[in-house]
């Protein structure tokens, strides 16, 4: 397991090398929307090219110069961005993608991945090209490769099921990961046996266990749609201010569960409230419409925006929160019909060096 060789998954504020993202070509994900959220990828790839690489994988069905071109169009720096082909069913590369493991010592950074296990959050039958993209990515880079596995079988961990402050603590739903009914993950273990493995594999002595999700999840309580540390002490947690709304109760009782968290040195974190946009539906369907699915990048983060009057709050809240990153706004109304935004589409691969390789010459 990485954590018994020094390994821990770093905070997403930490140094990048590049971010990993698929570029969309599912159109049942999209509803008549495709071409609309291709255009959106292409302004995200354009603001996060202007601070560091961008990985793309791109499916067989879309050429480069295709995406190349749309990138041109849109401004985005193309002498940063590289495209990878690599076979995909939908391409969340948040949750199907690797989780990248870091170790310092001896004056470096040495990076791992881990393979977990993806069954398409225990809900769509068609994930296994996606389950083979952390072995993909792992060969490309030419990274070592934990697979773990728990009494015998693969984990189940998606990456937007945990956030983590990079000092210890990682942060999850019981929703997510202790259901073993509705979209079990691993149904074969109890909640001391998930917690030792997110212990084994990410590097982290401190659980914060969260109740539910928000109302439209598929994913089943991710807590990137819910509650995200800003950094190592302090963390924004959803607030639903409506008592009709779907999100009340579930987000008021995480606020009373956040009440009773403690670092690893005993100390309280520091808890910002951070609105809900009002409720999105598509075909009666309550959408996952959430500013805590920002992504964090070098220099900037990315914040999904709704036409809503709390994106100009949200967006502050965040600004606040990085006073040393550019805070911007993506317009997300079109990718939401995905049923993810931002932070599901993204991956951030850390800065440092295969474990194992030779150290570069001074």
């Amino acid at each position: 397991m990485p954590a018994t060789l020094g390994f821990r998954h770093p905070a997403e504020w930490e140094p990048q090398q590049a971010t990993w993202l698929a570029f969309p070509h599912n159109r049942s994900d999209y509803p008549g929307k495709l071409r609309l959220v291709q255009w959106a990828y292409g302004e995200i790839i354009r603001k996060l090219s202007a601070h560091q690489t961008v990985n793309v994988v791109v499916s067989d069905a879309t050429p480069d110069t295709r995406l190349l071109m749309l990138l041109k169009r849109v401004g985005a720096c193309v002498e940063r961005v590289r495209c990878f082909h690599f076979p995909t069913n939908r391409g969340w590369l948040r949750d199907a993608g690797p989780i990248f493991v870091a170790r310092d010592q001896d004056g470096r950074r040495d990076l791992a991945l881990c393979k977990f296990r993806f069954n398409a959050w225990a809900k769509y039958p068609d994930f296994h090209r996606d389950d083979e993209l952390a072995l993909r990515v792992a060969k490309t880079l030419n990274l070592p490769v934990f697979v773990p596995h728990v009494q015998g079988k693969p984990f189940v961990l998606e990456g937007g099921a945990v956030d983590v402050n990079g000092q210890g603590v990682v942060m999850t739903t019981e929703e997510c990961l202790l259901d073993n009914e509705t979209q079990p993950r691993n149904p074969h273990l109890s909640r001391a046996e998930v917690e030792a493995a997110l212990h084994a594999t990410l590097g982290v002595s401190t659980i914060w266990w969260l109740g539910k999700g928000i109302a439209g999840d598929d994913t089943h309580g991710h807590v990137d749609d819910l509650a995200r540390f800003v950094n190592p002490t302090t963390l924004v947690l959803c607030d639903e201010s409506d008592p009709s709304d779907a999100n009340y109760a579930a987000l008021k009782e995480n606020h009373e569960r956040a009440q009773d968290f403690r670092l690893p040195d005993g100390s309280r974190p520091e808890v910002i409230r951070l609105p809900m946009p009002r409720a999105l539906t598509f075909d009666g369907q309550r959408l996952p419409a959430s500013y805590a699915n920002f992504y964090i990048a070098n220099g900037i983060v990315l914040v999904p925006t709704f036409n809503d009057p709390n994106d100009r709050v949200a967006l502050g809240t965040l600004s606040e929160c990085f006073p040393d990153r550019e805070v911007c706004g993506i317009h997300a109304v079109d990718l939401v019909w995905g049923l993810g935004t931002l932070h599901c589409l993204t991956h951030e691969q850390p800065a440092g060096m295969p474990a194992g390789a030779p150290a570069k010459p001074e």
